[in-house]
């Protein structure tokens, strides 16, 4: 899916990125990225979220939170991040992206509280639920701060993935407004829910959810009661083009994700403003019952369209050939990938170290991969910055130290 348009729209990022891994820059199991790419996509997005009066906090989750992404990001216009955990949030905060919103979709540990509030300093801290509001506000009173609370809100025909579902009734909205504002050390500051936008398979284009409705609503019930001036958090599939729909439904922030290397299950389908800038990278190990198989480890196929047919770009040298391309078998999510597994009985006739280039649409922080960013794509002098794991901790390679 994302292979072919990556292969139309930067096909010299395919090539430098197997350069590099041939001149033994690159490890295999590797999320690469086009560093300067990033840099342009979120130029892109933050310009028209500045010009519709959105706050843009972006989530780095699906390339592992690595550094030099951040700083991408922070050159082209964005200076906060959305913290999917604690995890996220300390890795951005290490790379200088400060944290603008903090406990969704995970809500803060206990035991971490007290950190992120004297240290992260979140903009914005969303809780599910009472306790976890009182938990916040006991931990910024110590900083000796008053927090910005988000209240993540639910209504029964919302729509959730399973194991996110939480959050206050939305129809109760203006009493957890005043019992959020009463905490010492807390203020209610706005709501949120997620995903407010989702990619619909059937027409595919991406549609707004019942979740959005429900923000309306509760900011029409607390502007009733005098509270106007609330932020309403709109999370969801979003690229440049999705943002006037959002500012029209009275979304005041948003958080843009694969956004900003054009992995949207909607770049997929359609050219969009923001361009392909991450690929995934492996190569040949060994040969097997008609099959060449590769490296995994970060072989992770967010599972936004139904099953296809997984291709590969295969080459000991640079291509975006589809002469190059074949077919790959990926092992069933309950199984480890160890290795994927080639068709070498096709056109393409993989040898042991051959590069092979996979264009997923990734959540890097959920596998053991490498990421690795690249700058200098466009001017021909591509080279590699850090080699980081899914912490956004550099990592020696291929020294591989033990002390």
């Amino acid at each position: 899916m994302f292979l072919d348009v990556l292969m139309r729209r930067n096909p010299q990022f395919i090539e430098a990125a197997m350069a590099l891994h041939q001149q033994g820059y690159i490890p295999p199991n590797s999320y690469v990225l086009d560093l300067d790419i990033i840099e342009k996509n979120a130029r892109t997005f933050s310009e028209t979220a500045s010009r519709l009066g959105l706050k843009t906090f972006a989530m780095t989750k699906q390339v592992a939170r690595h550094s030099g992404f951040c700083a991408a990001i922070m050159r082209g216009g964005i200076n906060r991040s959305v913290a999917v955990d604690m995890d996220c949030a300390i890795a951005c905060h290490r790379a200088g992206l400060k944290t603008g919103h903090l406990g969704h979709l995970v809500q803060v540990p206990r035991g971490d509280a007290n950190f992120a509030a004297a240290e992260l300093k979140p903009d914005y801290w969303t809780v599910f639920s009472q306790e976890k509001a009182q938990e916040a506000a006991q931990a910024v009173r110590k900083a000796g701060r008053i927090q910005n609370l988000l209240a993540r809100i639910q209504m029964d025909n919302d729509t959730f993935y399973r194991g996110h579902e939480g959050g206050f009734s939305a129809t109760e909205i203006c009493e957890v407004a005043d019992q959020l504002d009463a905490l010492d050390g807390a203020k209610f500051a706005g709501v949120t829910t997620f995903p407010a936008l989702l990619f619909d398979l059937e027409t595919r284009k991406v549609k707004t959810t019942p979740n959005l409705a429900t923000l309306s609503r509760a900011s029409e019930a607390l502007a009733a009661v005098g509270r106007s001036d609330i932020e309403v958090n709109a999370p969801g599939t979003n690229s440049a083009i999705m943002l006037e729909a959002l500012a029209n439904a009275g979304a005041t922030q948003c958080e843009p994700g694969n956004a900003l290397h054009g992995t949207t299950p909607l770049h997929a389908v359609e050219d969009l403003p923001e361009e392909p800038a991450v690929l995934y990278l492996s190569e040949v190990s060994h040969h097997h019952g008609g099959n060449a198989f590769c490296y995994g480890g970060g072989l992770y196929i967010d599972p936004v369209f139904p099953k296809y047919d997984v291709q590969a770009l295969v080459s000991s040298e640079p291509t975006s050939s589809r002469d190059a391309l074949a077919s790959v078998e990926i092992p069933d999510y309950s199984a480890i990938d160890y290795y994927g597994m080639i068709d070498a009985t096709g056109q393409v006739k993989p040898n042991a170290g051959d590069t092979v280039i996979f264009g997923f649409r990734g959540q890097a922080f959920v596998t053991r991969a490498n990421v690795v960013g690249v700058s200098g794509v466009a001017s021909g002098k591509p080279v590699v910055t850090t080699i980081e794991n899914i912490f956004g901790q550099a990592i020696d390679w291929p020294e591989r130290r033990l002390t």
